[in-house]
């Protein structure tokens, strides 16, 4: 039985990946908060009032610092989760292929959503 290393998690050890997850959820919960604080606290938002809102400098770092994070949070789930649960013990033989065929394609998912992300962001 074969032992999954951590070549494709996010820190070194498990302990970084559990500090990135605890530190990236705090960073989402606070631009969620801020979000629906801005909306709540808006009697009426104008296309104007939005763009001013994600056209300033500050905005625009803190949605690509909240981006990063999320897909920082999504890659350390989803391979936690591949590497607990697509095991040669589970599986069988395949498993191997079969967790490497997603960990890719995730990869791919959060590339993509990042790139596109930060180019909306930046763009206005």
């Amino acid at each position: 039985m074969g032992r999954v290393t951590p070549i494709a998690s996010l820190g070194k050890n498990g302990l970084y990946d559990y500090v990135i997850q605890r530190i990236s959820a705090v960073v989402i919960a606070a631009y969620f908060l801020y979000i629906l604080f801005y909306l709540v606290g808006s009697d009426q938002i104008t296309y104007a009032d939005w763009t001013g809102l994600f056209g300033a400098l500050w905005m625009k770092v803190f949605s690509s610092i909240t981006l990063l994070m999320l897909l920082a949070h999504v890659w350390i789930g989803v391979w936690g989760v591949l590497t607990d649960y697509v095991t040669t013990r589970i599986m069988g033989p395949g498993a191997n292929t079969v967790r490497l065929l997603l960990e890719l394609a995730v990869f791919a998912v959060v590339l993509v959503v990042g790139v596109v992300g930060l180019a909306v962001f930046w763009s206005v």
